[in-house]
């Protein structure tokens, strides 16, 4: 692929790369009990995947003070840390997750990821699966407003030189599309993750995919190897 035909995939990570809602949950759980708050309905939780911690936690708990807000976020922090000591076993891989990303990879697409993860959290699964080298832009939560806000599509695209018109973003919450709509990026959604079909297409999902075999095949009729 020619430098003036590069094409930028954007991935969410939670959801879309791995299945990483049971372990949310139950570090979303213990974060509230252990500063003895009543812990939310899962599908509450479930629900939110893909914002940042802080807007997660401010719509769990409406009214909820900026110094709860940041009790909670470092509870859920510590959870992580003490979960992945405990049991070392990482969020699983969608099914071809690692297969597809690779082919995109090598067929000369450049990949980026964009999610309301922490940067350290990021890193850890992508080391977990070995995807690491793959993605030439990592852009989280930590880093930016959360999304829908555009901030990290719009750096993603400035990192690697691509107009929005040849960036696609690819995630399985309307938080995702709606994001893409707002940098002018192609919003694509994905039906194995967290949000309802119906739901992405009302924020704008360009196409829905049923599985990561069939996101290869869209994405290479759209955009067909130089």
């Amino acid at each position: 692929m020619s430098a003036t035909s590069l094409r930028l995939i954007v991935f969410d990570c939670d959801g879309t790369i791995v299945d990483s809602q049971h372990g949310i949950v139950a570090k979303m759980t213990a974060a509230f009990e252990t500063l003895g708050l009543p812990a939310p309905d899962p599908a509450a939780i479930r629900g939110l995947i893909g914002l940042s911690l802080e807007e997660t936690f401010a719509r769990l708990l409406p009214g909820i003070g900026g110094g709860e807000i940041e009790r909670l976020v470092a509870g859920y922090r510590h959870q992580f840390v003490a979960q992945r000591q405990a049991e070392g076993a990482p969020d699983p891989l969608f099914p071809h997750a690692g297969k597809v990303l690779r082919e995109l990879n090598d067929a000369g697409f450049l990949l980026g990821v964009a999610t309301g993860k922490s940067r350290q959290g990021l890193d850890a699964v992508l080391a977990d699966h070995d995807l690491t080298d793959i993605f030439v832009t990592r852009q989280t939560g930590d880093g930016h407003p959360g999304k829908p806000h555009p901030a990290m599509l719009h750096q993603a695209m400035a990192d690697t030189g691509v107009e929005a018109v040849d960036t696609m973003m690819i995630g399985d919450t309307s938080y995702d599309m709606a994001m893409a709509v707002n940098a002018g990026a192609r919003p694509i959604g994905v039906a194995w993750g967290y949000h309802p079909v119906a739901d992405l297409q009302a924020a704008g999902a360009r196409v829905v995919v049923p599985d990561f075999c069939e996101l290869a095949a869209y994405v290479g009729a759209q955009w067909p190897a130089d």
